[in-house]
């Protein structure tokens, strides 16, 4: 199991970085940065969750009149922390519950596998609409981000 999420949040930052190298080279629209914003954060959010710390300070969507700094390096700390975390458990701490509350205050608890799921599958959802804004921005070539383009290399 540990190897496996291991897996997942390595090609998810190898997704992010291919994503955000056209969106880097497009000029970064404002609804490209406020998504890759928005997906970044909240990696951060579940983490915090799942380590039981406290939530990270900021908003989960970034409004239009805010600047939005967006790097490969919030990229590449997000990886570290995530795969950090997941090297300090056990196998069967992925069945483990974590009991935590959204940014609204509404408590739920999970499987820690469901929530690891649930991030790798937010940031796919994210960059597919990522790769649509920059689609109407006329860029054609769109890097292939599956999963299984992943997986070959």
């Amino acid at each position: 199991m540990k190897n496996h999420f291991l897996k997942l949040f390595d090609y998810d930052r190898y997704a992010n970085n291919l994503i955000y190298e056209v969106m880097v080279k497009a000029g970064s629209p404002f609804k490209t940065k406020q998504l890759m914003a928005h997906l970044l954060t909240a990696q951060q959010i579940w983490l915090n969750r799942c380590m039981d710390l406290p939530p990270v300070a900021g908003t989960l969507w970034i409004a239009e009149d805010k600047n939005i700094h967006i790097s490969d390096q919030w990229i590449e700390d997000n990886h570290k922390a995530w795969v950090s975390y997941i090297n300090s458990l056990d196998d069967a701490d992925f069945e483990g519950i974590i009991a935590y509350k959204t940014l609204s205050g509404v408590s739920y608890s999970n499987l820690l596998m469901d929530i690891c799921t649930h991030v790798i599958n937010h940031g796919t959802h994210h960059r597919a609409q990522i790769g649509q804004c920059l689609k109407a921005e006329g860029i054609e070539n769109l890097p292939l981000t599956d999963f299984i383009a992943f997986v070959r290399k």
